[in-house]
């Protein structure tokens, strides 16, 4: 199971969270999340959580033109429990737009 998704953030506006929508936003049994997110120039500022348990708060992704290397690039690695919500939430702090781009490879745990 995986999740990429590549958005485009306004200027100091934030997405909530990149994954909404996906199928595997909220896993259907335990798993485990390996998360890769890179942004195109600095200002971007991302949370990562699962469920009720922050991963990652308001912190500077890699800068990269490309979606991020595995494994180089896959700093966040964390379980989750069924119906936990997988929320990558990205805040633009400039003037201009900025893109993330986000790979959250999900193995589920038997």
């Amino acid at each position: 199971m995986i999740i990429q998704k590549e958005v485009s953030i306004l200027a100091n506006t934030t997405v909530e969270n990149l994954f909404a929508g996906s199928a595997f936003e909220f896993p259907r049994s335990n798993v485990l999340v390996s998360l890769g997110v890179v942004q195109s120039a600095t200002g971007l500022f991302a949370t990562i959580q699962a469920g009720g348990e922050i991963v990652l708060e308001e912190s500077p992704p890699a800068i990269s033109t490309d979606y991020p290397l595995i494994p180089d690039e896959f700093y966040y690695n964390f379980a989750a429990v069924a119906g936990d919500r997988l929320v990558l939430r990205v805040r633009n702090s400039t003037g201009g737009a900025l893109t993330a781009r986000a790979v959250a490879m999900i193995t589920q745990v038997r």
